[in-house]
């Protein structure tokens, strides 16, 4: 049962399904720490929607998660709901993804992810309750082709929660994973500045692969209706306000198509499947 006034931070605020679930929190008597990188959308965000604070952080930066961090480990309130919501992706083959933007996006997606949650879990320890939302993707599951990296930090995500899950239950702690599918957010464009022109730069030997992948999955997303972030935002309260919640949630096109196909199928027929998908089980270069 939601108490008002009850301390909720979610990250990745400033924008798509995390502003969306900072302001539903909000709505429902939450106090809400909105923490994102980009301090005028979040000063927005807060001028529009009362009993929302905005936070700035840079979670790529390891020395500003610490700070803030510690800020949070301060609070006279302490978080009982916490929303790891920030993430991005970049794409590329395996061979063409520097080291350095890995690095940058398992900073964002996981070592921040964690680095936040260690700070807010012994406020919850003490309060014998809480609520953890960890955002994953049905890439948690798998991958397409060009998106190994992304996938990993969410593949990473997953056992993480799974471990979370038993570690804090003896404290009335519950933490879900959402999964969804294709949502209407920045995240795509936010994905392809952060990918560059791999085609372009990419060795000619990758170029048909590129290009056949790039065509099979717009094949997949030919005629699919892409929801917007209320759909996720709205589970992501469904399973706060939950009694009961379960552990995991998906939503979203291409959950039945694919992560249903990969809960049926093994290894290797999942394999044939994609790659007859993702255009590629025919390509010879």
């Amino acid at each position: 049962m939601v108490q008002k006034g009850q301390m909720a931070l979610v990250t990745g605020a400033s924008s798509g399904i995390g502003r969306e679930t900072a302001i539903r929190l909000a709505e429902k008597g939450f106090q809400v720490i909105a923490a994102a990188r980009r301090r005028e959308r979040l000063a927005e965000l807060a001028d529009q929607v009362q009993g929302i604070t905005p936070r700035q952080v840079d979670l790529s930066d390891p020395e500003d998660v610490e700070r803030f961090c510690r800020e949070i480990s301060n609070l006279q309130e302490p978080v009982s709901v916490l929303i790891n919501n920030a993430g991005y992706s970049i794409r590329g083959a395996l061979e063409d993804v520097s080291i350095e933007a890995v690095r940058r996006v398992f900073e964002v997606n996981l070592f921040a992810m964690i680095r936040v949650t260690q700070a807010c879990l012994p406020g919850m320890r003490r309060l014998r309750k809480g609520t953890i939302v960890n955002l994953s993707s049905i890439a948690g599951k798998f991958t397409f082709p060009l998106s190994g990296v992304y996938a990993s930090t969410k593949h990473a995500v997953e056992a993480i929660t799974d471990a979370l899950r038993m570690e804090v239950r003896p404290f009335g702690i519950r933490v879900v994973a959402i999964r969804p599918g294709a949502i209407a957010t920045e995240f795509n464009e936010v994905a392809n500045q952060m990918t560059g022109d791999l085609l372009a730069r990419t060795a000619a030997d990758y170029k048909p692969v590129y290009q056949a992948s790039g065509a099979g999955l717009g094949k997949v997303f030919a005629g699919i209706s892409i929801p917007g972030p209320d759909l996720i935002a709205d589970i992501i309260l469904k399973a706060v306000l939950s009694d009961a919640p379960k552990a995991v949630y998906s939503g979203g096109p291409m959950v039945e198509e694919f992560l249903g196909q990969r809960t049926k199928l093994d290894d290797d027929e999942f394999y044939r499947f994609m790659a007859e998908k993702t255009g590629l089980m025919g390509l010879k270069v």
